[in-house]
């Protein structure tokens, strides 16, 4: 069965910075497409970045652009998500996710309701 396991999630203040990994398992990587999407309580889910298997494509949301990183590994089946400057606002669970494709580029940024397959997700919470 596909396997998504999220870790670096924690606390930390507001400026910091966190990395997020995602090991993925159980399906062909190359042929996905990898995403962010963090959700807050009361609020809908947000795709915050998102990368082609071979990087051709990246893609942020407004509100991280500038701040975060997404960057994968391919040899060790990993996505990846450097936040810095972290705000309160960023405060969320945050889920990897698998995008099927079978094209090196995206047009944009999938909705998280495209998305194949989900991580059990990460918490991050930032004070202040």
């Amino acid at each position: 069965q596909v396997q998504m396991v999220e870790s670096g999630g924690g606390l930390v203040q507001a400026g910091g910075s966190l990395t997020l990994s995602c090991t993925v398992s159980g399906l062909t990587f190359e042929d996905y497409a990898m995403g962010w999407i963090r959700q807050a309580p009361g609020k809908e889910r947000e795709g915050v970045a998102c990368i082609s298997w071979r990087g051709a494509s990246i893609y942020y949301s407004d509100s991280v652009k500038g701040r975060f990183t997404i960057s994968r590994d391919n040899d060790k089946n990993t996505v990846y998500l450097r936040m810095n400057s972290l705000k309160p606002e960023d405060t969320a669970m945050y889920y990897c996710a698998a995008f099927f494709t079978s094209i090196a580029s995206l047009e944009r940024m999938p909705r998280p309701h495209e998305y194949n397959h989900w991580g059990q997700g990460t918490q991050v919470t930032v004070s202040s």
